[in-house]
């Protein structure tokens, strides 16, 4: 399995980026996906996943700023941020569980693959 993300950048407070996870050897319609964070000095943390079922869930931080999204077809993960704000300032992965339906979808324990990540800068 290959995550490449791209999208990444520096944006000021307010602004928005959007983030592309494209994935290869994998048919990735039937798994959960996930955008992970991790900031300088933090915990690798969970920002959205999305399932097989195309049910969503996001960390709280990010509620009504950011929407996860999927294309079966291209094997293309999506995450639209909006209302960026300094907090979310981090590296983004793109994640891959070997399972749908996760327990704790933002757990990044429950991920097997991984993207290199992406630079987010606000």
């Amino acid at each position: 399995v290959q995550l490449v993300e791209s999208g990444g950048g520096s944006v000021q407070a307010g602004g928005s980026l959007s983030l592309t996870c494209a994935a290869s050897k994998f048919t990735w319609n039937s798994y959960c996906l996930g955008w992970l964070r991790q900031a300088p000095g933090k915990e690798r943390e969970g920002v959205a996943s999305i399932d097989s079922d195309g049910s969503t869930n996001y960390a709280d931080s990010v509620i009504g700023r950011f929407t996860i999204s999927k294309d079966n077809a291209n094997n293309t993960l999506y995450l639209q941020m909006n209302d960026l704000k300094v907090e979310d300032t981090g590296v983004y992965y793109c994640a891959a569980a070997a399972a749908a339906g996760l327990d704790y979808p933002l757990d990044f324990a429950g991920y097997n693959w991984w993207g290199q990540g992406t630079q987010v800068t606000v």
